[in-house]
């Protein structure tokens, strides 16, 4: 062979290389701080995150904020110190407490984006609350806890009393006790709606069932469940079956939208759900940060109640009349 064609091999393989090498060193890095890295809404989320990954060519790594503050402050002080990231997404288990920590991380020059919930005192308020934050891929909870209420609310028109149930996730979360309060609001607005108690479902059907077998053995008489997620209606269903009830007749709501209520409800199982969409949410979470590292401006909030074709209340009448729907999320 000749000599010369033997060198510009040479040549283009090493420059071939150093490009290959340089490529990697470049390839943006993300940490998506979960919640919970075990539960299902943030697994979906995790999911979008990294098809949005796959797509321009980024790293991404979850690390499980366990349904823990503190755990997952910690972790946002660690992983900044360790300098391993370039950007952060943020599901927040604090969303007040949290912010001293993010503000620290985007001091530091990190692309910090929120998901499912706005960081800051203003859980309604989607502008950014924290100095330098990205983006906030987060829908006002008081908005969807709202929807909810009132979907009971028309169930129990023509219930005099209307005995209702609330299984909220955790009360000690600002984001729960806001959509609390906001469900006690609206159905206070109606003489015969009695709210008969409150359970904490904590996300996880078994804790959901427990609460609800407690709750039904002091008040055995149950018109409506109202939930704000739809894993709790699981845990729901097995205490009202086991009580005896036809679970059919009692009016169940819950929240997220996954393929476990959409069955549930074209079954006539459960009622309805409020429509969200996680891996739309990391898909645009993932881009929003990535777009921010390359020089770019992303929007300072992203409502991801526009990233669904559903309407913010979902029905039977509606999956009908979509029978090719899949939700996002198994659940």
């Amino acid at each position: 062979m000749n000599r010369n064609l033997v060198l510009l091999s040479t040549a283009a393989a090493v420059s071939l290389l150093s490009a290959q090498m340089a490529a990697a060193q470049e390839a943006h890095r993300v940490a998506f701080l979960a919640a919970s890295s075990q539960n299902g809404y943030n697994q979906a989320i995790y999911a979008g995150i990294q098809e949005a990954a796959a797509e321009l060519g980024v790293e991404v790594e979850i690390f499980d904020g366990a349904f823990d503050s503190a755990a997952q402050y910690a972790q946002v002080e660690d992983l900044a110190a360790g300098g391993r990231f370039d950007a952060f997404i943020v599901t927040p288990n604090d969303t007040v407490g949290i912010a001293t920590a993010l503000e620290d991380a985007t001091a530091d020059g990190i692309v910090v984006a929120t998901a499912l919930f706005p960081v800051g005192p203003e859980l309604s308020n989607m502008e950014p609350q924290v100095a330098g934050l990205t983006t906030t891929v987060a829908a006002n909870p008081a908005q969807g806890a709202a929807a909810q209420a009132q979907a009971v609310v028309d169930f129990c028109a023509d219930k005099d009393p209307c005995r209702v149930v609330i299984m909220i996730g955790q009360l000690i979360y600002p984001f729960d006790n806001l959509r609390y309060e906001t469900f006690r609001q609206v159905l206070g607005e109606h003489a015969n709606i009695q709210i008969v108690a409150t359970g904490e479902g904590n996300y996880d059907p078994d804790a959901s069932l427990t609460a609800m077998q407690d709750i039904l053995q002091a008040n055995p008489e149950v018109d409506a469940v109202l939930s704000n997620a739809d894993q709790h209606l699981i845990g729901v269903e097995i205490a009202l079956s086991d009580a005896g009830y036809d679970v059919a007749s009692v009016f169940l709501i819950g929240g997220g939208l996954n393929q476990i209520a959409v069955d549930a409800i074209r079954a006539g199982t459960y009622d309805a759900t409020l429509a969200e969409y996680p891996h739309s949410m990391g898909k645009a979470a993932l881009e929003a940060v990535v777009t921010t590292l390359e020089g770019g401006t992303a929007p300072a909030w992203i409502d991801p109640t526009t990233l669904g074709a559903a309407p913010e209340i979902v029905t039977k009448e509606w999956l009908d009349a979509n029978p090719d729907f899949v939700a996002e999320w198994q659940g």
